[in-house]
């Protein structure tokens, strides 16, 4: 059975950082593409980062650029999203998910496991 567990969410002041991760059981990072998505309040599910099963290829959306960094522990089957300079806006619940395929898919469709969130509030 697929389990995707985030965990490493909080509330912190503006400019400060987070690290979330997120730890799988019944199926392997390193095969698959992993993803992070956020939902902000009364909005729609994003994708903010992504690696590729093919390691050392990552994908993020500008938004998120030189101030978000997604890495995988193929050790210990665990993806990370190290989250710096954060802002009110990057205020939400967070998922980890994951999809097949040759490159990173952009759509959360094409996710098929994920985790139940881990929440994150940045405060002024």
């Amino acid at each position: 059975q697929v389990q995707l567990v985030e965990s490493g969410g909080g509330l912190v002041q503006a400019g400060e950082s987070l690290t979330l991760s997120c730890a799988a059981s019944g199926l392997t990072f390193s095969d698959l593409n992993t993803a992070w998505f956020h939902q902000g309040p009364g909005k729609e599910r994003e994708l903010v980062a992504a690696i590729s099963w093919r390691a050392g290829i990552t994908y993020s959306v500008d938004s998120v650029k030189g101030r978000f960094v997604i890495s995988r522990d193929d050790a210990a089957n665990t993806v990370y999203l190290r989250m710096n300079s954060l802002t009110p806006e990057d205020t939400g619940v967070y998922y980890c998910a994951t999809a097949r395929g040759m490159m990173i898919p952009k759509t959360r469709d094409d996710y098929a496991y994920w985790g139940q969130g881990t929440q994150v509030t940045v405060s002024t």
